[in-house]
């Protein structure tokens, strides 16, 4: 769709119910139809929603605790703990003593690993349903557009000013 179409749409659209059809509500269906393809899949290797990403983030990083996971996903600790717990009771991953008492690292078992590599192709099929008939270039510009919407809303919810070299 052109961006003059786009813009024309905008300016017809009713001053009330406009939020059915704006950008949020285009990347909320985009996000509520990608839920719906992947959460079967991932409930069939046997995880639950936001463990993907915690396995994913253990394997490239390595263990961690809590507190980073937490702090990188933007999430609630209580939220990371009961997923770690999930994680853990499922066997795919292990909790160790950190270098406090009070601190326990999280770490990918071998199982955590297997869950891990066919999430993983489950998300490359994902993205090849998601994006066909998309050029190599309209992926870039698509993925730095959600870049600069993510950097965007994070300063808003910090209270801190866009950053010019972002618009």
């Amino acid at each position: 769709m052109s961006r003059r179409r786009t813009m024309q749409q905008q300016t017809d659209a009713p001053s009330e119910g406009r939020s059915l059809s704006d950008t949020h509500m285009m990347l909320y269906r985009a996000l509520h139809a990608q839920t719906n393809y992947l959460r079967p899949r991932m409930a069939k290797i046997g995880l639950g929603p936001g463990q993907p990403k915690i396995l994913g983030y253990l394997r490239v990083n390595g263990p961690c605790s809590q507190r980073a996971l937490a702090e990188y996903f933007e999430l609630d600790p209580a939220a990371v703990s009961r997923m770690l717990a999930s994680l853990s009771q499922s066997g795919f991953v292990r909790m160790t003593r950190g270098e406090d008492r009070r601190t326990r690292l999280a770490e990918v078992t071998g199982e955590g690993r297997v869950a891990l590599a066919e999430w993983d192709r489950c998300c490359d099929e994902e993205g090849a349903t998601m994006l066909a008939g998309f050029s190599p270039e309209e992926v870039a510009r698509l993925q730095d557009y959600l870049g600069r919407i993510h950097a965007n809303l994070r300063r808003a919810n910090r209270g801190t000013a866009p950053d010019k070299e972002a618009l």
